[in-house]
């Protein structure tokens, strides 16, 4: 009887396209993030994310990105880099300012698998804040209120984790309401 009940609750699941192990991810940006895809694959579907995957590209990162990890990256929204001073993106995207663009994007990115309960518990651990330090070099200042996860750049700006727990083949993406700097 148990092997009937699992072949038709199986059956079903596969009838309907849908898969146990998407079934937790949250949609972004309108479109389904997939636990089995890598960080790139998941974001270039995501209206929310175009402004940061042409500054991905043009920073050279697809393929790190795409690489094994893990990876935790903190994702700003297109909104995000529109509340940056007029012409900043623009700048930016310029193939001379490649290394800058590369600072700012990899100030973004983690490399662990961080899910938000994980970093939570880091904070508590610490005492109410956890310094964390990203694969370009910044060190940021992760705290949370109640389930909302707050990260401080190293300008003083503070980002809202809107989405957590994105999770991908090669670590987790966290949307976020504005893009990190790094000092100077």
């Amino acid at each position: 009887m148990k092997t009937t009940l699992r072949s038709i609750a199986a059956t079903a699941i596969l009838l309907s396209g849908v898969s146990l192990a998407h079934a937790e991810n949250p949609m972004v940006g309108g479109a389904a993030m997939y636990a089995d895809k890598n960080i790139v694959e998941n974001a270039v579907n995501s209206a929310d994310h175009t402004t940061l995957v042409a500054a991905v590209k043009a920073a050279g990162l697809v393929d790190t990105l795409m690489g094994e990890g893990p990876f935790t990256v903190f994702a700003p929204v297109n909104d995000a880099f529109a509340a940056l001073p007029d012409g900043t993106v623009d700048t930016l995207l310029k193939p001379e300012n490649k290394d800058q663009l590369t600072k700012v994007l990899t100030c973004h990115v983690v490399a662990a698998d961080a899910m938000s309960m994980a970093i939570m518990k880091m904070v508590d651990d610490d005492g109410g804040s956890h310094p964390v330090e990203t694969v370009g070099g910044c060190t940021l200042n992760v705290t949370y209120q109640g389930d909302k996860i707050m990260i401080e750049d190293e300008t003083g700006g503070v980002a809202n984790v809107t989405i957590a727990d994105v999770d991908q083949s090669n670590g987790v993406i966290h949307v976020i309401d504005k893009v990190l700097l790094p000092q100077g």
